[in-house]
């Protein structure tokens, strides 16, 4: 499935002394990040805000992409668009894709207020986009004669009524424009909760033209909420879609929060059900940081345990650039960081999560892998000592090679094992650690 980094955080081009700066900042990482093994990058939202200095999540001019001399001048907090699409075009060089953050549950910036007779109140829905593409007026906004409110609505920024046919159009050719003409990918749908998901099936149904050849955008939604809600919303979001979305897995994010933060918390927990890595992994986008998450609940302690468990299980992770880039989780000079679990990841994690151990305090799984995937083994020691256990995997007379490990306050190295004819093996891993074993055939 391949591993995504999300290229932002908030307020990043400030913090990193970046402003208007920031997609040639990411340009210049992009040699590392493809010789890591990341196989896609999220974006943080590309169009105009009605704030200069915006992080893109209050939408004013979606086909100004730091073009337009508006809302403060014509670069975006990110940069203009030429050096936006000279960044998507040096991504697809090194085999990255591109991922857009789509916002269009509400807008922000009005140029004048219009009072709306449906609800007889006056809001800023005059909206003349100097792009002079999707202009909008109160009819393009809840309550409207189309509907009267299609979900949560986001800090009392005017609401867009996606059954309003006008609406309805002009999403449809902005995803299709964002695809075809500047470059993108795919989309992370922002606050998914806020508009129907058939609006998200009409976009994942596209069949995007990039010069003489058709693909199908990938997609993964934010909903923000509980398995269920999730469940029901990838429910209606793909029901008869041939392009299925997928969901960021926020109830696993919050175990592994526990994991790594919480005293006395059991692995146990780790394989009950209601998480999408479990009941729907193969449309489960994990993660253990985000540009809101880290501000709101951030993970404190033994961030690599989480980061671990989701490169070695089933899922589409996606890694956090201030984790990767700010705060020395990559590692790349040893096996005891982020770089040594992508490259696992990449070229031996395949097949089904097998459960072969557990305890409170210790975990053991395996992957068994197919035919260009070797497979794995997970260990994970919840305990301060090392820990270990007995396990039958599925290779006899085999050599296990500790490729990636790391342990809280100990520098030692795992050993090799060797499985016997029946594929029993003795594995431990550090205090607070964690071992990944690769079988090798000699």
């Amino acid at each position: 499935m391949g591993v995504m980094l999300q290229a932002f955080y908030w307020d990043c081009p400030k913090l990193e002394n970046r402003e208007h700066q920031w997609w040639a900042f990411i340009k210049s990482r992009l040699p590392s990040i493809a010789q890591a093994g990341f196989t896609a990058l999220w974006f943080p939202p590309a169009n105009k805000a009605a704030g200069w200095k915006s992080m893109g999540y209050d939408p004013y001019d979606y086909y100004d992409l730091g073009e337009f001399d508006q809302k403060g001048g014509a670069p975006t907090w990110f940069g203009s668009k030429a050096e936006l699409l000279d960044l998507i075009q040096s991504a697809h060089a090194l085999g990255l894709q591109v991922y857009a953050d789509l916002v269009f549950n509400h807008s922000s910036g009005g140029d004048a207020q219009e009072l709306n007779p449906i609800g007889g109140q006056s809001r800023w829905t005059k909206f003349d986009p100097n792009s002079g593409k999707f202009p909008r007026d109160w009819k393009c906004f809840h309550p409207s004669q189309y509907e009267t409110w299609d979900g949560a609505t986001f800090d009392d920024m005017p609401d867009l009524c996606h059954r309003t046919p006008l609406v309805y159009t002009e999403l449809i050719n902005y995803a299709r424009w964002l695809l075809e003409e500047i470059g993108f990918d795919g989309f992370r749908y922002d606050m998914v909760k806020g508009y129907g998901g058939w609006m998200v099936r009409s976009i994942q149904e596209l069949r995007a033209l990039r010069g003489s050849s058709s693909f199908k955008p990938y997609a993964v939604g934010e909903c923000w909420d509980s398995e269920r809600t999730i469940d029901d919303w990838l429910d209606e979001a793909n029901a008869w879609s041939d392009n299925p979305v997928g969901a960021f897995d926020f109830p696993l994010r919050w175990r592994l929060r526990d994991l790594c933060d919480g005293y006395g918390f059991s692995l146990r927990n780790l394989t009950d059900r209601g998480v999408l890595m479990w009941d729907r992994p193969a449309q489960a986008v994990t993660f253990v940081e985000n540009h809101d998450v880290v501000r709101d609940s951030p993970i404190i302690n033994d961030k690599l345990l989480a980061y671990a468990f989701i490169l070695t299980h089933e899922g589409y992770p996606c890694v956090f650039w201030q984790d990767y880039f700010n705060w020395d989780l990559a590692q790349p000079n040893n096996r005891t960081g982020i770089d040594a679990l992508i490259k696992i990841h990449e070229q031996n994690a395949a097949g089904p999560t097998q459960v072969l151990y557990m305890t409170d305090d210790l975990y053991v799984m395996q992957r068994p892998g197919d035919g260009d995937h070797s497979g794995l083994i997970f260990v994970l020691n919840n305990r301060g000592t090392w820990n270990g256990a007995w396990v039958q995997t599925r290779w006899a007379n085999t050599r296990l090679i500790p490729a990636a490990w790391r342990g809280r306050d100990d520098s030692g190295v795992p050993e090799e094992k060797w499985t016997n004819e029946s594929g029993w093996v003795d594995l431990w891993a550090p205090p607070r650690g964690y071992v990944v074993y690769l079988p090798s055939a000699g």
